[in-house]
């Protein structure tokens, strides 16, 4: 969930992404996994955007992970073939504070191979740094502070000035998809209770992420109630003694899976 609101800020505030990680407001184009050869090692927080002579990958990591260079100089790879005479700047951002030492690592070694790489850990940047931006403002929360509190305030005074120089229908919705994204990510942090006493209910139910979050949720539980739904068909098919192959085709479940329900019944 935490990636795809990173995602969501990135591909829909692409100036203030910029502005933040490279010190200006560089026009970028998203750029898909796809375009690189091989398919991508991970895409849940992976975020390619492109200008002329720029790539910036960045990485939204919630919890440390112990793969995260070895992915960096592969991409770092893909993008020289597909793109040999662009520069590159790739970035890890790490969400919720931790004490883990894997956070720190912003190279990869093996042998005669070296590659390095720019790490951000959200809780060593002052929180000014987001707060003054409205794309960014959803970071505020997990930034520098001691107060977690009293940024989320700041954040929801922030969202409700949203409006200067934006059509109102579009600053309705802007706001609504950045308080959803404040919430969300604030939930690193803050309890619930918290969060919606602070940030108002109604308006990030009606924004684009809070719906697509519960269409996601909605169609996982369409997914999972089909599953169980055939996995019930399949033990009962067993339990009138029809063959593994006979079952496989009426519930198109792989051999294996019915063994193991198989052995379910028997240990039963």
């Amino acid at each position: 969930m935490y990636d795809n609101i990173c995602k969501f800020i990135a591909e829909n505030f692409k100036d203030d992404l910029a502005t933040w990680l490279l010190g200006s407001p560089i026009k970028l184009t998203e750029l898909s996994p796809t375009e690189l050869s091989n398919e991508p090692i991970r895409a849940d927080s992976l975020i390619l955007l492109q200008s002329d002579n720029l790539v910036l990958h960045t990485e939204f990591q919630t919890d440390p992970d112990e793969d995260i260079a070895f992915r960096m100089l592969d991409y770092r790879v893909r993008v020289y073939r597909r793109f040999p005479n662009k520069e590159m700047r790739q970035i890890v951002i790490y969400l919720r504070k931790t004490s883990s030492e894997l956070v720190s690592e912003n190279s990869f070694r093996l042998n005669n191979t070296y590659h390095q790489f720019e790490v951000i850990c959200l809780w060593e940047q002052p929180a000014e740094r987001f707060l003054s931006i409205p794309g960014l403002l959803p970071f505020a929360v997990l930034s520098q502070t001691n107060d977690p509190t009293m940024v989320l305030t700041q954040v929801a005074k922030a969202v409700e000035a949203i409006s200067v120089g934006v059509a109102r229908r579009r600053h309705r919705q802007l706001q609504r998809n950045i308080a959803a994204a404040s919430g969300i990510l604030a939930g690193l942090v803050l309890n619930k209770n918290l969060i919606s006493k602070i940030l108002r209910s109604e308006i990030m139910r009606e924004s684009v992420i809070y719906q697509q979050i519960l269409e996601e949720g909605e169609a996982k539980g369409k997914a999972e109630g089909k599953a169980e739904t055939t996995r019930k068909l399949a033990l009962n098919l067993l339990r009138i003694g029809m063959s593994l192959e006979q079952i496989a085709q009426v519930t198109e479940l792989p051999i294996e899976q019915i063994q193991v329900l198989q052995e379910e019944i028997q240990n039963s």
